[in-house]
């Protein structure tokens, strides 16, 4: 069975929610939607009701290397809006991992206060069919680009 899906969430460990819901208020400009005191708090981006959980992670858990390697966030815009956003993001010197070519769109890759990688992709090519045919033709490319930012 095929499953459509229309929109997703993600649900974070980190270690402190209320640093996170700042952080995430901050530099991806989400609001807090719901929270359960200090266990977990539920962050949206305004159409739904939660787009990010940040839920509390059993004392000492530490950031292993498996389990989510990143999640995308696809924005509206053009690469100046890709190039403001890196300047935002320096600029609050926010750690940024790398910026890609993929073929049919560009990624800039960061990392929240508890090292869980997040990307603004912005794609290139809105042409599904072509742009599935591209990125399969291409073996998934994810190559580094030189990407220079724009401070506001």
């Amino acid at each position: 069975m095929k499953v459509k899906v229309n929109r997703t969430h993600i649900a974070l460990f980190v270690t402190d929610p209320e640093r996170s819901a700042n952080w995430y208020a901050d530099i991806l400009g989400m609001e807090r939607t719901g929270c359960n005191g200090d266990a977990w708090i539920m962050m949206g981006f305004g159409d739904k009701h939660h787009d990010i959980a940040l839920i509390k992670a059993p004392e000492g858990s530490a950031q292993g290397t498996l389990g989510l390697q990143h999640y995308g966030l696809e924005i509206d815009g053009d690469e100046t809006t890709l190039r403001r956003l890196y300047g935002m993001l320096l600029s609050k010197q926010v750690s940024v991992v790398k910026t890609t070519d993929h073929e049919i769109g560009k990624g800039l890759y960061f990392t929240d206060p508890d090292g869980n990688r997040l990307e603004f992709f912005l794609e290139t090519d809105h042409d599904d069919a072509r742009a599935k045919e591209r990125f399969k033709a291409a073996n998934a490319p994810s190559r580094e680009i030189t990407l220079d930012p724009i401070y506001d």
